[in-house]
């Protein structure tokens, strides 16, 4: 029984953490839909691939680096266990900063490249332009919270998540009312 409630305890948080990382865009294709309306969801959407990969390097990286903390954890090696949390820490930071500017300045060719055209096309880059300005905040938090919550701190990972999500909404509301 024991086994079963400290199952739960780490995947719970898990789970939640998950499932709000993947509702980002949708949160943002809400008030970008009630605001400029079909196109500006268009947009959104055609820009998705953009934020799945952004998201996908910060988790990528950190459930990485996260694995091998735990297993040298595990092991008794702490000093490479620390290296392990430090390598990924500046491989976060590194690849964050090179997503920036890649996503920032090559933003036009890459929505071509899924099909965006015309006023699609405008309305995307500015997305993905505003996306740019926080990708190293989206890469490091998340890739972040597989090492919370390998350091015990699931609950914590999830409320990182929580207020990550909440920060996108209250942005979100505030773009909402310059549009209006």
């Amino acid at each position: 029984m024991r086994n079963v409630k400290t199952f739960f305890k780490y995947v719970i948080p898990s789970v939640l953490s998950f499932a709000l990382s993947g509702i980002y865009t949708i949160v943002d294709e809400f008030f970008v839909g009630n605001s400029i309306g079909d196109l500006g969801l268009s947009a959104v959407n055609i820009a998705y691939p953009i934020m799945a990969v952004i998201q996908a390097l910060g988790t990528g990286l950190g459930m990485g680096g996260a694995i091998y903390y735990s297993i040298n954890k595990a092991e008794k090696k702490e000093a490479e266990a620390k290296e392990f949390t430090a390598g990924a820490l500046w491989l976060l930071i590194i690849s964050s900063i090179i997503l920036t500017v890649a996503i920032f300045f090559l933003n036009g060719p890459l929505l071509r490249l899924l099909g965006a055209r015309g006023q699609l096309l405008s309305l995307g880059e500015e997305y993905i332009a505003v996306i740019a300005i926080g990708v190293a905040l989206q890469v490091i938090g998340t890739g972040l919270v597989p090492f919370i919550r390998n350091h015990g701190g699931s609950f914590y990972a999830m409320v990182s998540m929580i207020a990550g999500f909440v920060t996108n909404i209250s942005l979100d509301l505030r773009c909402h009312r310059i549009f209006l």
